[in-house]
């Protein structure tokens, strides 16, 4: 089982960005509450940075994102660097694929991966957001996309995540009008999995994990390479890597484990391995 007590910090306290180890757990902190956690650019650089380490870290078996407090997720960009970030043709030749690495190590991230969010998550954060597998929120939680009234053109990659979860009415509706989702809508129409009381949050993601704890995780990891190999549409390459999955799987000592656990009507313990 996963051990949620214990929580190691691994940066600084002021650091913009902070990982939390909870056994094993990490939780990714948008650390900027002053500013209601609104991304820098560094701080897009080093989302996809320390997704990328905690995807090599075999300690970790789920990983967290939420921004600190309970205020917000995080506002979004911080559109305070725009005027260098955007000033010309040129400059979002550097900002962009930034934006687009973050938005990628999260969603193509073979482990589990949670949202949780606490009041707003507006613009790129709903973009980081539904790179995860699932978002958890709490009540009082706002959603909103506002790029056309700042006459810019999210990622195809992030259109086409909200596509998925809410379809393309809803995406249309909320690309169009830039207006600001509550909670209710939101889970409503698919874009979160669960709305709580805002005291409520953490405990119900922490349960969440220790369900996923009981699991093996060579089978979540299947699964979720089975639902993006289907999203993307099948390829030769994508069906190979299924087929090496289920091999690996099958052949590992979690199956073996799995089935005498079964036999002897006892909790298995898989080891991811």
């Amino acid at each position: 089982r996963l051990l949620l007590h214990c929580t190691l910090v691994t940066q600084p306290a002021e650091s913009d960005l902070l990982v939390q180890h909870t056994g094993a757990i990490a939780t990714v902190v948008f650390n900027r509450p002053r500013t209601r956690n609104a991304i820098t650019y560094a701080m897009w650089v080093d989302i996809a940075r320390l997704t990328e380490g905690l995807v090599k870290d075999d300690s970790v078996r789920a990983i967290v994102y939420r921004g600190a407090g309970t205020v917000a997720f995080a506002s979004g960009a911080d559109i305070s660097e725009f005027e260098q970030q955007r000033k010309d043709l040129e400059s979002p030749q550097r900002y962009n694929p930034a934006t687009g690495a973050a938005y990628a190590a999260i969603r193509e991230c073979p482990k589990p991966t949670i949202a949780m969010i606490y009041g707003f998550c507006m613009g790129g954060a709903v973009g980081l957001s539904m790179a995860c597998d699932l978002r958890f929120a709490a009540e009082g939680s706002k959603f909103g996309i506002p790029a056309a009234r700042l006459s810019i053109i999210y990622p195809a990659e992030a259109i086409a995540q909200l596509v998925d979860l809410v379809g393309p009415a809803y995406a249309k509706d909320i690309l169009y009008s830039a207006r600001v989702l509550d909670g209710q809508e939101a889970l409503r129409i698919g874009l979160i999995q669960r709305l709580v009381p805002a005291a409520d949050l953490q405990k119900t993601t922490d349960e969440y994990l220790k369900l996923l704890a009981d699991n093996a995780p060579l089978s979540l990891r299947g699964s979720k390479l089975t639902i993006q190999s289907y999203l993307a549409g099948y390829t030769e390459e994508s069906r190979a890597r299924l087929r090496a999955a289920v091999r690996e799987a099958t052949e590992s000592a979690d199956y073996r484990e799995g089935t005498q656990a079964f036999l002897e009507k006892r909790r298995p313990k898989f080891h991811g391995r």
